[in-house]
């Protein structure tokens, strides 16, 4: 039978994803072009890609869904069959998956997600918040087990932050080539509380935008994100490269906006940007910033 199976019901982890996780040194490129390699046999035994720590925590990844739903609403709604969403390295608990699951049936009733994992215990674990088909958990890796099905939206937060900057290319095209026509693959780094939050989204052809996204409540200047940026990003954060440019554009433009601080964090955070606008092509809108979000073309902070 499977466990009560209300995205909103679950109470804190507990101590399940912080005692569970494992360490394990960074995986290269050569492995996930090993995993490439391998025979189709092979493949099918062994997962590509290596074990994460496993740190998760209920709410955790709210920033990013937020933005999915808007975002992919469209493409989910006009999607001919059941759209299948993929929680990739959920972790030591499937709270993710299973929040990620609430969230996408607001804007597609139908929607399927799978949650994926490379360690067989995380994957037994999560089997009784199961409810087949909606929501289903599964071992692999970065080769994206779906049976012959192509995923709308592949989501890997706080995954590739554990493999070396030469791997993530590679496998950035190893899951855009897993996606449907219209998918999105959406891959970064956040807090343990998703308070802050970086990500990256990619279409079949690649990387399209990177959106800065935190809880403007406490935020100190928007540079404290830089050490959420995903791997692709995070040691190109120094001075001459784009990323750090922006950041510390976007720290001044903070700074102007200090006067809108008595009207709350959200005020000055929507000032800030359209201060911003000016000189960097934000491609959101009023709307989104108030949500304390920001994105960019990728095009703009690629190294």
């Amino acid at each position: 039978m499977a466990a009560s199976f209300d995205p909103g019901s679950f109470g804190h982890p507990g101590p399940l994803g912080r005692a569970a996780a494992r360490r394990t040194s960074k995986p290269s490129a050569a492995a996930v072009a090993t995993g490439s390699a391998a025979s189709a046999a092979s493949a099918a035994s062994r997962p590509v890609g290596a074990v994460t720590r496993g740190t998760t925590n209920t709410n955790r990844l709210r920033r990013m869904d937020r933005w999915i739903v808007h975002t992919l609403g469209p493409a989910l709604r006009a999607a001919r069959q059941p759209p299948v969403a993929v929680d990739l390295g959920y972790g030591a608990a499937p709270w993710t998956a299973v929040e990620l699951y609430g969230r996408l049936r607001a804007a597609r009733p139908d929607v399927r997600v799978v949650g994926i994992e490379i360690e067989p215990s995380r994957v037994a674990a999560a089997l009784p918040y199961a409810a087949p088909p909606a929501l289903t958990f599964r071992r692999g890796g970065f080769e994206v087990p779906l049976d012959g099905d192509r995923a709308q939206l592949i989501r890997a937060a706080n995954v590739l932050r554990q493999y070396e900057e030469e791997a993530v290319e590679a496998v950035w095209q190893r899951l855009c080539g897993r996606l449907a026509p219209d998918g999105l693959l959406v891959e970064g780094t956040c807090d343990e509380i998703g308070r802050r939050h970086v990500w990256v989204a990619l279409g079949p052809e690649g990387p399209r935008t990177v959106t800065f996204a935190a809880r403007l409540g406490g935020l100190g200047r928007p540079s404290d994100l830089a050490e959420r940026l995903p791997k692709a990003l995070i040691h190109h954060n120094v001075p001459g490269r784009p990323v750090h440019a922006f950041l510390t554009d976007f720290d001044r433009a903070w700074a102007a906006a200090a006067p809108y601080g008595a009207f709350g964090a959200r005020q000055r955070w929507v000032a800030a940007c359209t201060a911003l606008s000016e000189r960097w092509p934000l491609l959101d809108e009023r709307g989104r910033w108030r949500q304390g979000e920001a994105t960019l073309p990728w095009a703009a902070l690629a190294p």
